[in-house]
Order: structure tokens, then sequence, then C-alpha cells
């Protein structure tokens, strides 16, 4: 597909030295040209695709707007599939905002955002998991997230599923071909291998589905939430582990009276601290409205650290303990902090807790760093067990709704097998199969509005 009309953006953040500003479209080349005064009279429409060249920016001659090196890209052969101008100029806003109007002026339209990355996924260039890699690969900031990004835009994640698909549309096919000789009551498969066959795909698709749960983790980090009574060393604790002073720390009950986060990587798994307000009854308003704050942001952790002094009673943690509303999915840990107050005090306490409740004891010291490394050891087993590097990962909510749908479709057409139903019926789900799984990479008919949804979320200029 060929789009009608020139789009031009810039692609950098603020604040570089060096901007990029790029051109796509049938008169790429042409509008930049009516700009660009190439060094020895060198002319964009002479030259061939990936080549560079020197020169200004002239509006009209003598105005100069600023040195540039302009990037010319041949259809098909560019990000897009179509003519691409890529003007690399200084980082002066002004100067940014300054050519991109001149080149508006003289007939390119400003660039929705994705829409680069909407071009080269509509005219062939990359399928629709590619090109939402892209965007993941721009908002990773962590190696787990950049690796799995890259590895999925260089195409092993869609093979994958084009592998699966195929799989599934010739299983569909041998039903499919049942239906066509149903009144000569003629079957071409043995029921037995196409049982075992759709097994083996719902294995599959079973085991891509659940590897999201490791992907998210990689993409997005574990929420941790720092949560108890006021003055058991919140704050300290969160800066023990982030190794600064991030939360402001005092004698003080309440001092904490909003929500303060941070991010720390455990070997290579991110995990995203949130230290809230001490829960407590008070007068103090914005004492208040934090420990408000505190209780919904504690609904949204994957991980609770209970803190509590080491030189409570088990049954006061456990009553306290009692009075939060957990929610089901979430593993709570019961942190005795200040353990080297009296260390053996501390250890009959972790006995005594360990036999009333069913959850993981750390005494620890935020002070000295007593038992924190046995505590971030036992935060990265909750993340799972990392998948072998040549496994696909699903990390896009799409796709593990889709994959979700698909298993259920599948298992759906197991139990239809299972119960001798007709042909017709194995193949109704199968086809949904087809449809969800091919909805990943673009296969299967997608909509506007799902395009949209994909690529409002890139930023201008990809």
């Amino acid at each position: 597909m060929q789009n009608k009309h020139t789009i031009a953006a810039i692609a950098t953040g603020e604040g570089g030295a060096i901007a990029v500003i790029r051109v796509s479209g049938p008169e790429a080349v042409s509008i930049c040209d009516g700009l660009f005064l190439g060094v020895n009279g060198r002319e964009l429409h002479d030259q061939p695709g990936y080549t560079l060249l020197y020169g200004t920016i002239e509006p009209t001659e003598g105005e100069i707007v600023d040195d540039v090196l302009v990037s010319v890209f041949r259809a098909p052969h560019s990000f897009t599939g179509e003519d691409m101008v890529e003007i690399s100029c200084h980082g002066s806003r002004y100067i940014q905002q300054e050519i991109l109007r001149l080149l508006v002026e003289r007939g390119a339209a400003a660039a929705q955002p994705g829409e680069f990355t909407l071009r080269a996924f509509l005219n062939g260039k990359m399928d629709l998991a590619q090109a939402e890699a892209v965007a993941d690969l721009i908002a990773s900031d962590n190696r787990g997230a950049h690796d799995l990004a890259i590895r999925q835009i260089r195409g092993g994640y869609s093979e994958e599923f084009r592998r699966l698909r195929a799989e599934l549309i010739d299983l569909a096919a041998l039903l499919e071909l049942e239906l066509d000789f149903g009144e000569e009551d003629v079957r071409f498969a043995d029921r037995s291998q196409i049982q075992a066959l759709m097994e083996r795909l719902s294995v599959r698709i079973g085991k891509l589905k659940d590897s999201y749960a490791w992907g998210n983790v990689i993409k997005n980090g574990i929420p941790v939430a720092i949560v108890g009574s006021p003055n058991v060393g919140k704050s300290t604790l969160l800066n023990a582990l982030l190794q600064e002073d991030k939360a402001l720390v005092s004698d003080i009950p309440g001092t904490t009276r909003d929500v303060i986060e941070d991010v720390i990587t455990i070997h290579g798994v991110q995990f995203r601290f949130i230290d809230t307000a001490g829960i407590r009854y008070t007068d103090d308003t914005l004492e208040a409205m934090g420990i408000e704050r505190t209780r919904k942001r504690t609904t949204t952790a994957s991980v609770i650290l209970f803190v509590a002094e080491a030189t409570e009673t088990a049954q006061d943690i456990e009553s306290k303990l009692k009075s939060i509303d957990w929610q089901p999915r979430q593993h709570t840990l019961v942190i005795l902090n200040k353990s080297e107050i009296d260390p053996p005090v501390a250890q009959r306490l972790q006995r005594e807790l360990q036999q009333m409740l069913d959850i993981p004891i750390f005494p620890v010291s935020a002070k000295t760093g007593q038992g924190l490394e046995a505590l971030t050891g036992y935060l990265y087993t909750l993340a799972g067990t990392a998948p072998d590097h040549a496994e696909v990962v699903v990390t896009n909510a799409r796709h593990y709704e889709a994959l979700s749908e698909a298993y259920r479709a599948i298992e759906q057409a197991k139990s239809a097998l299972e119960k001798q139903l007709s042909s017709d019926l194995l193949a109704e789900d199968l086809r949904h199969v087809i449809h969800q799984v091919g909805t990943i990479t673009g296969d299967a008919p997608t909509t506007e509005d799902v395009l949209g949804a994909i690529f409002n979320r890139f930023c201008i200029g990809k």
C-alpha cells in the first residue's frame, strides 16, 4: 500500500545536541529538495538510496536556517517502505520547529503518533507484532525488556505464531474436507490423530499464554508495597534497598504522608518499591489523606512487605495483619525490622510467627543491612523461573488476550472431539483459534479501531 500524502515529524526528544526530522511519502524528496542546498550543488532527487549529503537548509537564497546532514532512502528500501528523508540538524528547539514549519508549508502533513510505524506495517515492512515491539523497544528501561523487544523486532516471535497458525490451518482443512463430503460419511483423518494434534497445539498455546506472567514482569516490573504502622522503619527499609536516601527518615510518627516510589533491579528483574504512609488513626488531615492513598495503592501491588518492629509481640503483629484488606493474588511477607536491637528476641519472634502465620518471615536491620540479601533473594524467586533464552515470551497485553481466547476455543474444540460432536462444530472452534492467533501478527483482518489503539500510544516521529 502506498499513502498519497507525505508526512513529517521531529523524531528526537528535547535537550539533545542533535535532532532528527523525518519525512516520508511520495513527495518526501521533492519537498526537502526545495529547502536543501547541498555542497557543490548536489540535489537530493539525483541521489540513490542510502545516501548522506551535507549542506544547509535555505528556504530562500542567503537565508540559512542551519547546517544539516540529510539521509535519502528510496522506496521500498526504507523503514516505511516509501521514499524517506531524514534531516539531522542542531538540537535547538527553534531550528527544529522552523524546519518542520517549512516542510509543512511546502506540502508535508504533520505526522500523527505512530504514523511512520503504521505505514511500515501497512506497506508490509513489518507485521503487527513487530510494529508493537518498536514501541516496547523505545519504552524499555531495563536489559530484559530491551532484549525481548529486539527479539520480537527481529521476527522470531512472529515466526512462532505463523508456524502455529499454519498447523492450525492444516488441522482445520482436514475437518473442512469432511464437511464437503459429509453426505458420503468420509473421514480424512483418524480421530485419535486429530486429538493428539489438538492436544499438542493446546499445550503450545497454553505455554505461550502463561509466558505473559514472566513477560509482564520483565516489561513492567513487580510492584512491591511497603506497609505497616508509623515509625517501624518503612522509609529506612526503602532507603536501604535503594542504597540511597530517597525517603525522609524521622523518629516522629507520621513523617511519610504520601506515596514514594522508586525502582531497583535484582538479577535483571525490575521491582517497583512503594513506600507508604504508616497506617493508624489520626486527626491530621494530610496524614489521613496519605493513609487513604496507602490503602488504595496497596491493592495494586503484587507483593506486600508488612514491616513490624522485632520488639513487638506475635499477637500484636497478627492482629495488625488481619486489619489490612489483602488481595487474594498478593504475596505477603512480614519484615521484622530493627532486629539488631536484640537478635535473640527477633529470632524467637520469627519462630512464633512462623507457627501462627503461613507466610515468610524475615528478620532484618534496615539500619545495618543485616538480612537484606536474604530478602532480595526471596523477592527474586517470586518473579518465577526465567524462560530459556530461545523461548518465545509474550509481553503484550493484546497478545495475551488473543491467546487466552484461542486457548479457550481450542479447549472447547477438544471437549467437542471427546464428546464425538460433529465436524462442523470442531471446525468452527478451530476457525476462531486461527483468527485469534492471526490477530497477533496481523495475518487476520485488523479493524481500524484496533490499529488506532495500537499506534496512538507511539510517540510522534515513530
